[in-house]
């Protein structure tokens, strides 16, 4: 699709949902939760086919074995034998090799698991998931998954879902905040579908961002978009039963037997930790292995089919095996040797499949191995007398320890499971089991995106340091842009134009003025150089970040932090280009935003005034301590040039510093003649607090704001620069 057509359809998509992107939480999330969760429900019926005929065509008719099946998908039936042995580990290979041809020549970054994509883009760019990605994902997983790979259904699902929040957020130019919530809702969404498990999917979208946390803003969509998308998936595929059917017959032991859950927490704890670990560091042994990059795939799709042919139940997804194992008949029948390796086989096959680059989702692995641990031990408590009559207990709470434990997600699992067996009598035993789980796993992840908390999330950081800063609205801060390229202007005349007005990037137009994405200098510099001469729009990035002109600073500063050359535009309902927002006009929004907040100070008492004047004349020069200011006077900012510096005794005062002085009523205007040099001090005047200033008592320092320079406040503006200026050269390039 062409710049300008997708532009089009990022208009007409706008003027539809404009009205609900300026709601209020709840009825906009129930709008765009709406859209999302049916995209994720016609997503997971696409996918969830596609793997049918796939696996339908490539594992059976030519590898001649046919997968066990679960009782809500098709109903309960044993796998085949192999009558071709011969071919299965061709069929594997081939498939693997396939979707590796597709993976790195289309898309390189669908190979692995796209759930931890889609958390990554959650952090760090929620507007930069490209709609390729999700289309390439559905192929290659069908392919390596149906082919025989050990790979997850929901990582593919998952992402196609979480794309299309992402495409919505930039055809909507919502704030990166609104943005997260969006591909977490996603995320959320694609999950909950394919597992019909709606209410666990919802959970896991707030869950499933932090190792110990939990994002509570996405709560209310991932609710809304989740069941959506179980309605559509449910009426397309007409049926809502659970997976592995309705488990029942299982009453809650007594004490002495919870302790067997307990053990079975243990186990699960156990092998959670080795599967994360085995998992990641094999993939980055692999990385390293000196092979192009689509043969590892095929090569370790090669393994993994010899490998079934020993263990069968390591093939595919796995979960009609796991239905096996539900049933006591079934899973005695099963050699005593393969129960036990199942567990290891599976992480093995796993981390073969998709640690070598592989296309599929390691969720469902991780839930599938825990259902065979809990197999295995129920085995072993048989041989002694100790196991419950049913397996089906110890499969169930072990899928939900093993994987709510390794994943950061011990409540979402827990209700995924539940959802996906029907059985809710477990709930306590597998309560027990997880928390013991979760205390063995201790902080490793499956999920190398997750964040510790939502402290340690650039988003939030932010917002807990700019509490005030929602009420300064971008229309006062934005500078108008200097230089706004054309789509159909030349890489190299864009060079020469953003180098001549010294600029690290600009944003480009189509031929109506909107929007198309934004440029960076190197990146033109790279094209000219290569030979390529292509038209700006071609090289333009369409997943940059924006803001819109409603939004406040917060929305500013978190797109900013987000962004790759330390500004971002600004558009207006029609997506034009009506301003830009670097990090110089960061400083003067937090300056806004701060004032505000000392004024509501000043005025929290009758006794109080807040005071703000220039330094000029003899007073610069002078440290604060040297003001002698009246009694109870006290400094509580300095605001100079394009920083903010938290005034010390020793703070040197430069001319043309603003200074915010807390006063008493009736001392306004004596402050500001003494920071006017024209009053000698007040009667009443004192020594600066050093105490309340910080300084080192043993002496005067040289003056250290504690905010330096713009770049301090974002952590990192190296390289921007100020777009806005003074010489109202605003206009579209010709």
């Amino acid at each position: 699709m062409s710049p300008d057509l997708t532009s089009g359809a990022r208009r007409l998509t706008r003027r539809v949902l404009s009205g609900p992107r300026r709601s209020g939480y709840l009825r906009k999330w129930i709008i765009l939760g709406t859209l999302i969760g049916t995209v994720a429900g016609l997503g997971a019926v696409v996918f969830h086919g596609a793997l049918d005929l796939s696996t339908h065509w490539v594992l059976t008719t030519v590898g001649g074995y046919r997968p066990s099946t679960t009782a809500g998908e098709g109903g309960i039936r044993a796998a085949s034998g192999f009558a071709r042995p011969w071919a299965v580990p061709l069929v594997v290979a081939g498939g693997a090799l396939l979707a590796a041809v597709l993976v790195y020549a289309v898309a390189p970054e669908a190979e692995g698991h796209g759930t931890d994509a889609a958390i990554a883009a959650v952090h760090s760019n929620p507007k930069g998931l490209r709609p390729r990605v999700a289309l390439v994902k559905i192929v290659s997983s069908a392919l390596t998954i149906g082919s025989g790979g050990s790979a997850g259904r929901e990582g593919p699902t998952a992402q196609i879902s979480a794309t299309f929040g992402s495409m919505l957020s930039r055809a909507l130019n919502l704030t990166p905040a609104d943005s997260r919530i969006a591909v977490t809702t996603g995320i959320a969404s694609g999950i909950g579908a394919i597992f019909r498990a709606p209410l666990g999917g919802a959970v896991l979208g707030a869950e499933l961002l932090f190792r110990d946390d939990v994002e509570i803003d996405a709560l209310i969509p991932s609710i809304v978009a989740s069941v959506v998308a179980f309605g559509v998936y449910g009426a397309v595929t007409g049926s809502f039963d659970p997976i592995f059917g309705t488990q029942n017959g299982y009453d809650l032991p007594g004490l002495r037997s919870l302790a067997l859950f307990a053990l079975v927490g243990l186990a699960c704890g156990l092998f959670a930790r080795v599967y994360a670990e085995v998992f990641y560091r094999s993939s980055d042994v692999m990385g390293r292995l000196s092979l192009p990059r689509w043969l590892k795939p095929a090569l370790a799709g090669l393994m993994v089919g010899t490998l079934g042919l020993v263990i069968p139940g390591v093939l595919g997804t796995g979960y009609g095996q796991v239905q096996q194992e539900l049933d006591r008949h079934a899973l005695l029948g099963m050699p005593l040797w393969v129960v036990l390796l199942l567990p290891a086989a599976k992480i093995v096959a796993t981390t073969l499949t998709v640690g070598s680059g592989g296309s599929g989702g390691i969720f469902g692995p991780g839930m599938v191995i825990g259902g065979s641990v809990g197999a295995a031990l129920w085995r072993l408590l048989d041989l002694a007398h100790l196991a419950p009559a049913s397996p089906m207990p110890f499969v169930i709470v072990a899928m939900t320890a093993s994987f709510g434990a390794v994943a950061h997600a011990p409540l979402a699992v827990l209700l995924m499971v539940t959802e996906m067996t029907g059985s809710l009598q477990l709930i306590a035993p597998a309560m027990l089991a997880v928390a013991v789980a979760v205390v063995v796993v201790g902080d490793t992840t499956i999920y190398r995106s997750q964040l510790a908390t939502r402290a340690d999330s650039p988003a939030h950081r932010f917002s807990a340091g700019l509490q005030a800063s929602v009420t300064v609205p971008i229309e006062q801060l934005m500078a108008e842009p200097r230089l706004v390229l054309a789509g159909r202007r030349t890489a190299r005349d864009a060079l020469a134009a953003l180098e001549a007005a010294g600029l690290p990037g600009a944003p480009v137009v189509n031929r109506d003025g909107a929007f198309l994405g934004s440029v960076q200098t190197p990146r033109l510099r790279e094209a000219v150089t290569g030979g390529a001469d292509a038209v700006v729009g071609k090289l333009a990035d369409v997943d940059a970040m924006t803001v819109p002109l409603d939004a406040g600073l917060d929305a500013a500063v978190d797109a900013v932090a987000s962004s790759r050359g330390g500004w971002v535009p600004v558009l207006d309902e029609q997506t034009h280009v009506v301003g830009v927002i670097s990090v110089s006009d960061l400083v003067l929004g937090w300056r806004l935003a701060t004032r505000g907040a000392m004024r509501r100070l000043g005025s929290a008492t009758r006794d109080t005034a807040l005071v703000e004047h220039a330094v000029t004349g003899d007073v610069a020069g002078k440290t604060i301590g040297e003001l002698r200011l009246p009694t109870g006077a006290f400094v509580v900012a300095v605001h100079r040039s394009n920083a903010l510096a938290f005034p010390r005794h020793d703070t040197v005062l430069q001319d043309a510093d603003v200074l915010s002085v807390l006063v008493r009523k009736g001392q306004e205007d004596a402050v500001e003649a003494l920071l006017r040099g024209a009053e000698p001090a007040a009667p009443d005047a004192q020594p600066y607090p050093m105490a309340l200033s910080g300084a080192n008592t043993n002496g005067p320092t040289s003056a250290r704001p504690l905010l330096q320079n713009a770049n301090d406040l974002v952590g990192n503006g190296r390289g921007s620069t100020r777009q806005g200026g003074t010489d109202g050269t605003a206009g579209v390039a010709p």
